[in-house]
């Protein structure tokens, strides 16, 4: 079957189950948006590629599938350098698909030419340049994978326009094919077995044991493998900014958001703690503070998909590269064989002190009826309560952020979209029932 490149670029989408995408069409670009009106896919319009790229992150957050993005050549490339660099900053796999001008200009200085994949190399997992219409599919298919696998991530594939005009012999590749096509692309899912039977003995052993818990735990739709390891081992968890909602703020083993903006039970319980179980989660400075002060005397297992984390910041005593959930999956099954519950050490010391430091410092602010001003927080909790339990909540960044993490109660895993990392988006909280 005959196709333009367009039309194969199209037609490579649907075939990896994209259903909406989000654009702005442009001059370099125009050739593929001509097939997406037979396409059952559904184009989301902007007024900006910048907010194609956050659009796309919004909902590779809440889906957990690749978020899809199309925007023209030059200054459309360089507006979404920035949703880019948020998603390799947040691991959020997005693939987004930017026009170029054709092979036969590139270099001349033409209009609205700019070596995108040079510029966007440092915030990419991997990026391609198309020179022939026929490897469309193939290049597809690799980005796609890229994004979601391993460290979840952006991709990047900049289409000349003579490529998306040109013909092409239709294929889509089979999973022998892109094996042969990535040699080099291996990520490591399952854990080291010794080091998880020493992260279970490690366990065992500790009295003030606290989870660490990132937003691995969501990239890898490890919420329900985390909730039964803190049930079988009775450990409190802690849930960074990016993973709210991991574990649920019901639970009564919830401590709630470390870090410069958490409350005094997370953070102190991190200091004073002889045991930390980092999950999916990388010792960001605004959890660390003063990194050679940040609980001094802790162990540490640390388990992330990414071997670049493991003592990136802090040197671990039991480092774990796979992903969280197949990792947490076989640590149950550690803990179980040396005993399961009845074999944890009595840590009801460690969850009295808990309980005592949560009663002595709430989080708490005073709302007066007098003056007729509404403290945030108040407004917070408000639309917290007065909507349901699996409502969506969007934040950009800021104060707004931050109190939106401490009052808002996450019940469910994917029901918070943290504004991107380095943008400072408008002083707003949204909150969209689905």
């Amino acid at each position: 079957m005959k196709l333009t490149g367009a039309q194969a670029l199209i037609k490579s989408l649907e075939m990896e189950g994209v259903e909406v995408m989000f654009g702005l069409p442009g001059g370099a670009i125009l050739p593929v948006y001509d097939p997406i009106i037979d396409s059952p896919i559904r184009h989301i319009l902007v007024r900006h590629e910048q907010g194609a790229g956050h659009m796309a992150e919004g909902y590779a957050h809440v889906t957990g599938r690749p978020g899809v993005a199309m925007v023209t050549s030059g200054p459309a490339a360089t507006n979404i350098v920035t949703p880019l660099c948020d998603a390799y900053m947040d691991s959020i796999p997005l693939v987004v698909v930017t026009g170029q001008v054709p092979l036969t200009s590139i270099g001349s200085d033409a209009f609205q030419e700019c070596d995108t994949t040079g510029i966007t190399m440092s915030v990419t997992k991997h990026n391609w340049l198309v020179t022939d219409a026929q490897d469309i599919p193939r290049i597809v298919r690799q980005a796609f994978h890229i994004a979601g696998t391993g460290r979840p991530g952006p991709v990047l594939v900049d289409v000349p326009k003579d490529i998306s005009n040109s013909t092409m012999d239709w294929h889509w590749p089979t999973d022998a094919d892109l094996a042969a096509d990535l040699p080099g692309y291996r990520p490591t899912l399952k854990g080291h077995p010794r080091m998880i039977k020493e992260a279970a003995r490690l366990i065992a052993e500790s009295r003030r044991p606290v989870i660490y818990a990132g937003g691995g735990i969501l990239k890898a739709r490890a919420a329900e493998t985390l909730l039964e390891l803190v049930e079988l081992t009775g450990i409190p968890v802690v849930t960074t900014l990016m993973a709210r909602g991991a574990f649920p703020d019901t639970h009564e083993l919830c401590l709630g958001m470390p870090g410069m903006h958490g409350n005094y039970t997370a953070v102190t319980s991190m200091q004073k703690a002889d045991l930390l179980i980092a999950l999916g989660s990388r010792f960001d400075d605004r959890v660390t503070g003063k990194v050679g002060t940040f609980a001094p005397d802790a162990k540490i297992i640390h388990v992330d998909v990414d071997p670049a984390e493991l003592g990136k910041v802090r040197r671990p005593d039991v480092p774990i590269v796979g992903d969280c959930r197949l990792v947490i999956e076989e640590l149950v099954k550690a803990v179980q064989a040396g005993g399961g519950a009845p074999a944890q050490p009595d840590r009801s010391p460690w969850m009295t002190q808990l309980r005592a430091w949560q009663a002595q410092h709430p989080l708490t602010y005073e709302q007066s009826y007098d003056d007729g001003v509404l403290k945030p927080q108040f407004v917070i909790e408000q639309l917290r309560d007065s909507t349901p339990e699996d409502t969506i909540v969007v934040s950009g960044v800021g104060q707004h952020q931050m109190w939106t993490s401490q009052y808002w109660r996450f019940a469910h895993p994917y029901t918070w979209v943290a504004g991107p990392t380095g943008w400072c988006g408008p002083s707003t909280a949204t909150a969209a029932s689905r």
